[in-house]
């Protein structure tokens, strides 16, 4: 069918209002505490719906689905519904995130995840971890950035087709809007937009399903059959290959320590934990977020499998350059005008969601974790406020610089999860660390992390474990030396003093 005129004014009117709706909360910015962790009366379930906006990128609803379309030679690779086991790990972690860490972010006026770490072992760990987030987030939001770029490039390939870069104008259209809205708006406008977001995404992925369950010959009988046949509604594998990504020990066991430490040591989403009003409401938004979560990727995986039977009954005609492109393809070549625009609108909101988040945690790191303490302690708080928001646009720009580079880096939302997981495991391993034991030390704590960093870029580079095994590994390196080192170096003692320092 193409991309018509009625799609693009739908596309036009969710990106113009949802910008001009962020920019609405510049008036509640009145300190850089406003800027980035809010006036604390939200509601716990508003935070919960905007923690599973926050963590739904353009890499899952393009991603996910592609997955579930896919066909490979084993079942624990993918083509069917095994990512499932790694969403069980999601929600298993959130119950040990909310016994374990949000007990001990309520304990004092903390702004940053990494503050908890500069009062168990002082400020080099601190500053450590946060450097490692700064590189991390901005490495993996680059790739969600890209991702949303094959979205609108697949738009305006269809009635553009001579048009250069597309790719190239699609980061730059989404990362500019977005960043708009959030240097205007701080954590107040993250929040309500990835509300306003969630419904958009998740209605549109609900029409998009509705319609290919109508548009498959044959209709859910069908799809049935061709999912019987092609084994697509398998959700667990025992296998015990440690280079695939989607078995039951892999997904379960690195879904579990994937998520304790994208939720519970990412600034991205423990922000969100300390907008909430209290201990309480905080876990409450955790785990609750989970449940709609493990819904969401069900939902997105059925679209792979309905897209799976839709092709097999309407084979491609161009060549894709990779699945990603599948579900967007779909979209615009055969959706009806005007639920077309709707649904990209979705994609859209998704990338937005994720990118408004991470531009305010990059800020409120680089502000609150470095600058502040290290090169501006003592100046008023609406210097602090007004830098935010430059730090933010700073961000920006720097996102979208990796999203150009990223379009050559394969699978986005394999790429996407692979950076974050090396990092996460180091991180990992000095919060437990920190809440576990009181005998590690701030020595111990930073070589562990450090080797933890280098045994995982081993990994990465020299071996074909999969991606669902790196924050387990990496987090087994941080404890086991940091640990050992810390023992070894006088324990608590040295903490102690370091901390004083």
């Amino acid at each position: 069918m193409g991309f018509s005129a009625v799609d693009y004014v739908v596309l036009l009117l969710y990106l113009v209002g949802i910008t001009v709706f962020g920019m609405m909360f510049r008036r509640t910015q009145r300190t850089v505490k406003d800027y980035f962790i809010g006036a604390k009366n939200t509601h716990w379930l508003v935070i919960s719906l905007s923690i599973v906006a926050t963590e739904t990128s353009t890499l899952t609803l393009i991603g996910v689905p592609a997955i579930a379309y896919s066909t490979f030679a084993r079942p624990e690779q993918g083509g069917n519904f095994t990512y499932l086991q790694v969403v069980f790990g999601y929600i298993v972690a959130r119950i040990i995130i909310s016994l374990l860490f949000i007990p001990a972010y309520f304990q004092g006026d903390l702004l940053t995840a990494y503050e908890l770490l500069k009062k168990r072992f002082g400020a080099k760990t601190k500053n450590f971890a946060a450097s490692l987030f700064l590189v991390m987030r901005a490495l993996a939001e680059g790739v969600r950035v890209f991702a949303a770029s094959l979205v609108l490039s697949a738009v305006l390939g269809t009635s553009l087709p001579d048009w250069p870069s597309l790719w190239l104008w699609s980061i730059v259209i989404v990362g500019v809007l977005t960043l708009i809205y959030t240097f205007e708006g701080g954590i107040a406008a993250v929040i309500w937009t990835d509300l306003i977001q969630l419904v958009i995404y998740v209605g549109g992925s609900l029409l998009a399903a509705y319609e290919l369950l109508h548009l498959v010959p044959g209709g859910w009988p069908a799809v049935a059959a061709n999912a019987a046949a092609t084994n697509k509604f398998q959700v667990f594998s025992f296998s015990w290959d440690f280079t695939v990504p989607f078995t039951f020990w892999a997904g379960f066991l690195g879904g579990t320590f994937l998520t304790m430490a994208s939720h519970g040591t990412d600034q991205l989403l423990v922000q969100r934990l300390l907008t909430c009003r209290n201990k309480r409401d905080s876990q409450k938004a955790l785990v609750f977020s989970g449940i709609v979560v493990f819904a969401q990727f069900a939902l997105f995986l059925f679209i792979g499998v309905l897209l799976s039977a839709y092709y097999r009954a309407f084979p491609l005609t161009n060549k894709l350059t990779s699945n990603d492109e599948i579900f967007p393809t779909f979209i615009v070549q055969r959706l009806p005008h005007g639920i077309a625009g709707l649904v990209i609108a979705a994609i859209f909101a998704a990338a937005m969601s994720n990118l408004s988040g991470s531009l305010n945690s990059l800020s409120s790191s680089t502000v609150l974790d470095l600058y502040r303490p290290l090169i501006n302690p003592d100046d008023t708080d609406e210097h602090y406020l007004k830098l935010s928001r430059w730090f933010t646009a700073a961000w920006g720009v720097v996102l979208i610089f990796i999203a150009v580079v990223a379009r050559g880096w394969g699978s986005v939302f394999t790429a996407g999860l692979t950076i974050a997981s090396l990092v996460y495991g180091p991180m990992l391993g000095a919060f437990l660390l920190g809440v576990l034991t009181r005998r590690a030390n701030q020595l111990g704590v930073m070589t562990g992390m450090a080797v933890s960093l280098a045994f995982m870029l081993g990994v990465k580079f020299y071996t074909g474990i999969a991606w669902t095994w790196y924050v387990l590994m990496g987090t087994v390196v941080c404890v086991t030396v940091g640990y050992v080192v810390s023992a070894l170096t006088g324990g608590r003692a040295a903490a102690t003093v370091e901390a004083g320092r």
